[in-house]
């Protein structure tokens, strides 16, 4: 049959997401293998793209996310038949879509050749200045949340999930990992290669080069930094396979198989960032003390929530980080006592006070669930999603019991493994779940008051 069983899992109630041009009702990709050459001095990526494609139904088209990328073939790698092809009109923060004539085949695989520009937002080029050693240039990838467009032509929507292969080309001298297993290595031509067997939204497609050097701090962890900052780094996240066997004894196994650390240089914007296998972090997390590692806790919960169970679009970005505090706060409890996760959350408690003052003149933003048509999702990307989400969660704790809401949070995290979820998917679970016996705890909770 044309819809196999596989397909309709990948398009079972998939919603429309306001910030991808893409044809998801219609076609998914499924898996990237990806080809980069990182040119350092016109701070330029180029790449060329194959897509593996799965149908819900027979298209004429394929519609893809593309910003400020200069397309230059599209074939099939097959037949290496060329596919016409077009670019959509320049809308804002969306980009530019790229339309694909499929010529009335349902091809399984599209190839696309192309290569960024310098002011592609995902790609942060850092001048050898701008680094700790000042010897070689540094160049790191940003994606989230709708800018793996910049740098790969895809369905960049976090609804949608991939595998992918990459191989990489670099400067001699210049190491170059990825949130993958690295599965080869040379440095002496600049080749790397690397394969990503789980399946995870675009935006958490990650990449870095520089001189980094790695040290291992247990069977499963590691960490990545220039060469002055390694030991230093090693140090700080001493605890880091501690923090996964507190998360595993509440929520279960790390399915991730590595969980290794970025120290990136000074001028990462975020205090880190959640790509699976490879966290990103900021170097003023390295505090001498220790005392700054709630932040890799943060990171390492988005192995649960947000890289294994996805808001399915931005819209329902509480999912993932509502959810990612409550962790982080169960994390360090589990660490360092509850008197030191009690005062972890009174300061987001302080941070949502905050924020909810600021939004006095837009209050449908202080909502769990938003609507960000028309709008950057960045917009949503507040202490509302963080921890408004997270006292949601810990209301539900508090009413249930710890036990019980425990085992409904491991549940939740193991049947909806590498998927995604809606707000209104998550409160059907929790209404069939956790309120089934006491469906007028539902009401008594104001439930849906607090979305």
């Amino acid at each position: 049959m044309f819809i196999s069983l596989l397909s309709l899992m990948i398009f079972a109630d998939r919603p429309v997401d306001p910030h991808s041009f893409a044809n998801t009702q219609e076609v998914v990709h499924d898996h990237l293998d990806l080809k980069f050459k990182l040119d350092f001095e016109a701070k330029v990526i180029h790449g060329t793209a194959t897509l593996r494609l799965v149908y819900a139904k027979p298209t004429q088209q394929l519609v893809l996310d593309t910003r400020d990328l200069i397309i230059d073939r599209v074939f099939e790698p097959v037949s290496g038949e060329n596919l016409s092809f077009e670019l959509g009109p320049e809308q804002a923060y969306l980009g530019r879509a790229l339309k694909i004539d499929l010529g009335g085949k349902q091809p399984q695989q599209v190839a696309i050749s192309y290569h960024s520009q310098p002011q592609a937002a995902a790609l942060q080029w850092l001048a050898p200045s701008q680094t700790t050693s000042k010897k070689l240039p540094f160049l790191f990838t940003q994606s989230q949340a709708i800018l793996a467009r910049t740098w790969i032509p895809c369905m960049d929507s976090p609804g949608v999930r991939v595998t992918f292969n990459a191989s990489v080309d670099a400067p001699k001298g210049i190491r170059v990992i990825m949130g993958a297993k690295h599965t080869q290595e040379d440095m002496g031509k600049g080749h790397f290669e690397f394969a990503m067997p789980y399946s995870i939204p675009p935006y958490l497609i990650a990449l870095a080069a520089g001189e980094l050097e790695f040290k291992a701090m247990s069977k499963r962890t590691g960490v990545y930094a220039e060469p002055a900052v390694v030991e230093k780094a090693a140090w700080e996240f001493a605890d880091a396979e501690k923090m996964i066997e507190a998360t595993e004894s509440i929520y279960g196994p790390y399915d991730w198989e590595r969980w290794d650390i970025l120290v990136l240089p000074p001028s990462f914007p975020f205090g880190g960032m959640e790509n699976p296998m490879l966290t990103f972090a900021t170097p003023t997390v390295i505090a001498g003390d220790r005392s700054l590692v709630s932040l890799l806790a943060h990171e390492l919960a988005h192995s649960w929530s947000g890289n294994l169970v996805t808001n399915a679009t931005w819209n329902d970005f509480w999912l993932n980080e509502g959810t990612t505090t409550y962790t982080e706060a169960r994390i360090m409890e589990v660490l360092l006592g509850p008197d030191f996760a009690n005062m972890h959350r009174a300061l987001g408690q302080q941070d949502l006070r905050e924020t909810v003052q600021d939004m006095s003149k837009s209050p449908d933003d202080t909502h769990l669930f938003l609507n960000l048509k028309d709008r950057d999702p960045d917009d949503g990307m507040t202490d509302i999603a963080y921890e408004k989400g997270a006292n949601f969660l810990t209301v539900l704790e508090h009413h249930f019991g710890r036990e019980k809401w425990d085992a409904f949070l491991k549940n939740y995290f193991r049947s909806n493994a590498f998927s995604t979820i809606t707000t209104e998917a998550f409160l059907k679970q929790l209404k069939e779940g956790l309120f089934k016996d006491h469906p007028e705890d539902w009401q008594k909770l104001k439930v849906e008051d607090w979305v």
